[in-house]
Formats: C-alpha cells, sequence, structure tokens
C-alpha cells in the first residue's frame, strides 16, 4: 500500500522531472557548447573576448548552490508555469543548474575530436558549420552520450534535493515522510529507489555509449 500510493507516484514524479530537465538543459547546453569551441583560441573561429565571457558565465552558474538557486528564481518559475511548488515548477530550476553543466560536458566531449579529422575536413572545403555539425559531433556522439549520462545522474541528486522545498518527487517524500514523521522505513526505501535509479541511467547510458563506439 505504501509503495503504491507513496512511493511509486513520487518515483514517477522523479523520473518526469529528470527526463524532461535533461533533455531541455542539454538542448540549451549544446548553444554555449559550440560557440565555445568555436571561438577557443585553437577553435575554428577564435574569439578570446567571446571565450572567456561565456567562460566565466558558465563557471559561475555552475557553482551556484541549488537550493540557493531554486529559492531565488521563485518568481521566475512561478512566471513560466503558475507556481512554484510541484513537479512541473521544479523542472525550471532544474534545467537551469543542469544546462551549463551539460554545456560544459558537451565542449569537452567535442574538444577531444582528432585535430587530423578537423584538419581533413578543412582540407576538403568544408564550411565551419559543416565541420562542427557533420565532423565534430559525429564523431564526438558517443563522448556526448556519456556527457548527458553524468548530466542525468546529477538531475536526479538535484531533484532530490528540490523536493526539500516542495518540489515533488521522492525527495519530497523522503522529507514530509521520513523526515517530519519519523518514518525511516520510508526514508530508506526513497534512498535505495534513487540508488537503483542511478544504477539504471548509468547502465543505459554505458550500454548506448558502446553500442556508438562499435
Amino acid at each position: 500500500m505504501m509503495i503504491n500510493e507513496i512511493l511509486l507516484p513520487a518515483l514517477l514524479e522523479t523520473v518526469q522531472m529528470v527526463l524532461i530537465s535533461t533533455f531541455l538543459a542539454v538542448a540549451i547546453g549544446f548553444i554555449p557548447a559550440i560557440i565555445l569551441v568555436l571561438t577557443d583560441e585553437g577553435g575554428l573561429k577564435p574569439n578570446k573576448v567571446v571565450y572567456k565571457t561565456l567562460d566565466f558565465i558558465i563557471n559561475t552558474l555552475r557553482s551556484f548552490p541549488f537550493l540557493i538557486l531554486m529559492i531565488s528564481i521563485f518568481p521566475l518559475t512561478k512566471l513560466i508555469v503558475g507556481t512554484s511548488i510541484g513537479t512541473n515548477a521544479a523542472i525550471v530550476p532544474l534545467t537551469i543548474a543542469a544546462a551549463p553543466f551539460a554545456a560544459r560536458v558537451i565542449e569537452s566531449s567535442m574538444k577531444e575530436v582528432d585535430n587530423g579529422v578537423i584538419e581533413a575536413a578543412k582540407s576538403f572545403g568544408s564550411s565551419n558549420w559543416q565541420i562542427i555539425y557533420k565532423v565534430i559531433l559525429k564523431e564526438a556522439f558517443p563522448s556526448i552520450i556519456l556527457g548527458i549520462t553524468l548530466t542525468v545522474i546529477s538531475v536526479v541528486g538535484y531533484s532530490a534535493m528540490a523536493g526539500a522545498i516542495g518540489g515533488g518527487g521522492l525527495g519530497n517524500v523522503a522529507i514530509n515522510y521520513g523526515y517530519y514523521r519519523f518514518k525511516t522505513d520510508i526514508m530508506i526505501y526513497t534512498v535505495v529507489i534513487l540508488i537503483v535509479l542511478v544504477q539504471v541511467f548509468q547502465s543505459l547510458g554505458t550500454f548506448i555509449y558502446r553500442k556508438l563506439s562499435k
């Protein structure tokens, strides 16, 4: 009864928050990642000002504590979804928190591509955008999958923290039932479920990476 009425709905809420937030974060993160790769000192179109400015913004956002971020953007969250509590509301700060992390791991993956492949594409007269989309992203895609997996796992942790201030999901159950009502068994269940969830996402990401790397 407890699993069906409390933990299962909370698990579904957590999965919903994690998947939607990660999708949005990765979609947003691709833009600054590509700009960073292009404007880096050894990039296709070096621009020190653009690179350093964007690099500073991403580092600043990544260092912002998630709970403080979530509270500070309550007005923005309410403006977007109409409320500052609940599963849908938590997606906004989760996306904002995960986007710079996603941008950084995508950038790192793209920079791992062998320069020889890029130079070969240049010799065939490929434009910068053709090199980005048809060469670098294609070559870096397996590594990007691993980066996205890391992003998913980070968002799982963020989602648990979001539950502490009304974000819904397993974190909310752990606080309201496990902590405030002293139900230790529910607290243990939520921790175990979160661990299993992380293992599932990690295994899935590794499986896809191996398939793409062959």
